[in-house]
């Protein structure tokens, strides 16, 4: 006799637990069947599936991928046609689930719209010599990174788009996929939730196996995206009687796809979880598809948008440290004037406006608070780095000449300091500047009577690159571009750094060895802002990483700043642009010394 926990089932108060006296008292088996929608109806037109062989590519050298289509009899090359992606293709063409059967009734009912299905298979490498091939089904689906939504969206979907008019709409677009295809079904779409916003996931491996368990804590601290998920998974998934606590070194399937759909629920995505009685197979998947497929589309084609939890509005709702405390989900990223070059090093001034460089153009830019765009200053000498100190004076870094210049309220300039190289800046009250120089690993100071000495050097810091102020002037934020921490240091009377720790901890890339922490920015509260490839980083006072701000576009942010009469905007800069957001929250600047409150245990 041995006690435990088991599922039971999923109601309006959530998923219950209930004590086990014996391993004997596992849930019994419910039996699932195909419906009618998943059976040959009379009458129905009938779509045509072809089959199709991607040759090897860029992401998955060497490896051809067997895909089919689906093509609805309905289908009109005239218009921009719905699809939907199911990873381990076959398997949904396959007797269990019969995707196509279920396309032509649930399209017949106007229950979905005309919809193209494409059927991926993982490749298979094949072996150079009398060997075992290479099966790439756990590298492609099972990863955090954007390696396979790149495969989709720059290989696979445009062979398709060669014979067939694809809709390009993010809210055309659907991805299925089973197991540890689920992973990379939500995967796809989260890296790309410009490209799809419909998932399907069907016992999911959200388990630790290569990265997946982390998803849930990192769907809570992430603003939302525009998408929509259906989720299943049986409580015998990978449960026996004799291993009740999952059979898995990697976790509990059943455990953890409920822990996925609470964070879901938590940051207010328009999620469903299905939680059955099957063990890792698609019985009940296959028996509820038709369902599934409707919830998916149901409203179509109404845009999937985000929408702040109503749990907001709700007495006992906790704001600390959520992502709606902080921006509107109403209020998105606009962008400031046109394209440019290269943008750096935005910063703004006391009056509300707001100052950029194109680094290749070598032109520094001015902007005002209507988000009129004007040249500031042309060819000034290979500037590369901007920030606003008091009384009105711009400070830049110009490479060419390697001086740090000053900028006052008429557009005069003078030089503050020579013979130096720098990266990022940042101006106290005092009209100092602190400034890193990432080659040498070191931070400098320029003191106010235009003394230049280095104040760290060296140490545990293997790539500083960015520079930020806390409100009090007391501590200097120094981000890490290669390592996921970075460091905090006590500003000492004389004005050098003492007692430095890689106090931050960030989130880091799935892909590559570098974290690409950039810029850095503090505000009021004494909450830290890191420019990073995910979006902006936002640190509680303590150290802990509790936010994450989606980025404009795709791709990260290189830096940022708090700007606008009241500094409750964001500016950020990313590629050739410049955006920015209101927020819910005020920056600090070089010119207003705060007292900062005390930061929560």
């Amino acid at each position: 006799m041995t006690t435990g926990w088991r599922f039971v089932g999923i109601g309006s108060m959530g998923l219950v637990l209930i004590a086990l006296v014996s391993t004997a008292g596992l849930a019994q088996t419910q039996t699932y069947a195909l419906g009618p929608d998943s059976q040959v109806q009379e009458g129905v037109p009938k779509g045509t599936v072809t089959k199709h062989v991607l040759p090897a590519g860029r992401f998955y050298p060497g490896t051809p991928h067997n895909y089919s289509v689906y093509i609805p009899a309905e289908y009109d090359a005239s218009k921009p046609t719905a699809f939907m992606v199911f990873l381990d293709g076959s398997g949904y063409l396959g007797d269990g689930i019969r995707i196509p059967v279920v396309f032509d009734n649930l399209i017949a009912k106007h229950e979905m719209p005309p919809m193209i299905g494409i059927f991926v298979d993982p490749g298979v490498l094949p072996a150079l010599s009398d060997a075992q091939n290479r099966y790439e089904r756990i590298f492609e689906y099972d990863s955090l990174s954007d390696r396979y939504s790149r495969f989709l969206l720059e290989e696979l979907i445009p062979a398709v788009a060669k014979d067939y008019n694809l809709s390009k709409s993010p809210d055309d677009h659907g991805i299925a996929g089973t197991s540890t295809g689920a992973v990379g079904a939500f995967m796809a779409a989260w890296n790309r939730p410009d490209q799809f916003h419909r998932v399907l996931s069907f016992i999911g491996t959200y388990v630790a196996m290569k990265g997946a368990d982390e998803m849930p804590a990192l769907v809570r601290k992430t603003e939302p995206k525009p998408i929509r998920i259906f989720m299943q998974d049986g409580t015998a998934d990978h449960i026996v009687p004799a291993e009740q606590y999952g059979t898995s070194f990697a976790g509990s399937w059943p455990i953890n796809n409920w822990v996925m759909y609470q964070a879901l629920e938590y940051s207010g995505y328009d999620a469903r979880l299905e939680m059955g009685s099957e063990a890792h197979n698609m019985k009940q998947g296959g028996a509820i598809m038709p369902d599934a497929l409707r919830w998916l589309w149901r409203g179509y084609p109404e845009a999937i948008v985000v929408h702040e939890p109503p749990q907001m509005k709700q007495e006992g709702w906790d704001p600390r440290m959520k992502v709606y405390s902080t921006v509107w989900a109403d209020k998105p990223w606009e962008q400031v004037g046109g394209s440019y070059g290269e943008v750096a090093s935005p910063t703004g001034d006391d009056l509300g406006d707001l100052f950029f460089v194109d680094v290749k153009a070598d032109r520094i830019y001015k902007a005002d608070a209507e988000g009129k765009v004007s040249v500031y200053k042309e060819k000034p000498g290979g500037v590369r780095a901007l920030r606003e100190g008091p009384g009105s004076v711009l400070y830049a870094y110009l490479a060419e000449r390697r001086q740090i210049v000053a900028y006052g309220p008429g557009g005069d300039m003078r030089v503050v300091a020579r013979g130096v190289d720098v990266n990022d800046m940042a101006v106290t009250a005092k009209s100092e500047i602190y400034f890193v120089d990432a080659e040498k690993k070191t931070v400098g100071l320029v003191d106010a009577s235009g003394k230049v000495r280095v104040v760290y050097a060296g140490g545990e810091l293997a790539a500083p690159s960015g520079l930020a102020l806390s409100g009090d002037q007391a501590i200097l934020v120094v981000s890490d571009e290669q390592s996921r921490f970075s460091w905090s240091f006590q500003i000492a009377a004389d004005g050098g750094l003492q007692n430095g720790e890689p106090f931050y901890r960030l989130q880091a890339p799935e892909a590559g060895w570098m974290s690409g922490v950039r810029g850095a920015a503090e505000d009021s509260n004494g909450l830290v802002y890191f420019a990073t490839p995910m979006g902006i980083q936002v640190c509680e006072a303590n150290g802990r990483m509790a936010e994450v701000l989606n980025s404009p576009e795709i791709g990260g942010v290189s830096s940022f700043v708090f700007a606008g009469a009241k500094l409750d905007w964001i500016i950020v800069a990313q590629g050739g642009k410049v955006f920015r957001r209101p927020v819910k929250v005020a920056g600090v600047a070089a010119w207003t010394v705060v007292k900062l409150p005390k930061p929560p245990l």
